[in-house]
């Protein structure tokens, strides 16, 4: 397992799924408001001219040479939910992030972000 803080010097290194077929590329770290840990990271994958950044949670993620693998198949990470590589996550976005793995969604208050990007 890879320990929080060393997570954001992954920064573009391959993801892998757990058989360690390519997803893409590591693009940035969101921690959890609440505990200031990573919790989801982007995925950067697609054509150059045409990418977008999927959303996958990192519990569980384990690093190896030159890569960051992550629990999930292929067929569920390309079905996670995601934004282009200039948008912004909106906040009534997030809980959607964690239902498609199947984990749970606890903002921090009512109102209040869960993921801040770092």
């Amino acid at each position: 397992m890879i320990e929080p803080a060393d997570l954001r010097e992954w920064r573009d290194h391959d993801v892998v799924d757990e058989d360690h077929h390519k997803i893409g590329v590591l693009e940035a770290v969101y921690v959890d408001t609440t505990t200031d840990r990573p919790a989801v990271v982007t995925v950067r994958i697609g054509l150059p001219t045409r990418h977008r950044l999927l959303f996958v949670p990192v519990r569980e993620a384990v690093a190896g040479p030159g890569y960051v693998r992550v629990p999930y198949p292929k067929s569920l990470l390309k079905a996670a939910p995601s934004i282009g590589t200039d948008d912004v996550l909106p906040a009534e976005d997030e809980e959607a992030i964690f239902q498609h793995y199947g984990l749970p969604y606890e903002p921090a208050a009512k109102g209040t972000r869960l993921l801040a990007r770092r």
